[in-house]
């Protein structure tokens, strides 16, 4: 089996969640995510959103999202980068699926604020308002990660 570095295997989970399961020969595990991000990505309309909302026509991107289909996104995303780093790491990190899951829990908050959440009267989307979302929840993880590792090294 191929091995992926930490971030050789983040990166390629940003471009398209799943591949770095196939690029490591864990086939089906990496079919079943490819597959559902697709799913997921087309029946939410996710790709028209970030066409719009880089193009800053921020009402259209509303419109046209699916949020019963994006709500899943976040976490298969997370998943993904979460798994690849795991098989990328030469010894066991105790918690390091803390980061990934508070950033997809974040996200998913993020998500579901978009509507209601402006700057200076500019409402930032469906797309951008979880990206910004994402740094609390990997540093709330990191944080959370540290301190339970410490912890249980006390005991």
């Amino acid at each position: 089996m191929k091995r992926l570095s930490k971030l050789e295997g983040i990166l390629w989970s940003v471009a398209l969640p799943g591949f770095p399961q196939l690029l490591t020969g864990q086939f089906l595990k990496g079919a079943l995510l490819v597959i559902l991000e697709f799913v997921i990505n087309v029946n939410s309309n996710f790709n028209q959103a970030i066409m719009y909302s880089f193009l800053w026509e921020i009402d259209k991107a509303f419109k046209v999202v699916d949020y019963q289909w994006l709500m899943f996104y976040p976490c298969v995303y997370m998943f993904s980068m979460w798994d690849a780093y795991r098989h990328a790491l030469d010894e066991k990190v105790k918690r390091s699926y803390l980061p990934f899951v508070f950033g997809a829990y974040m996200v998913t908050v993020g998500l579901m604020l978009s509507p209601k959440l402006k700057i200076f009267g500019i409402s930032l989307g469906p797309v951008f308002w979880p990206m910004l979302f994402l740094l609390p929840g990997l540093l709330i993880g990191f944080v959370i990660r540290i301190i339970m590792n410490h912890i249980s090294k006390e005991k």
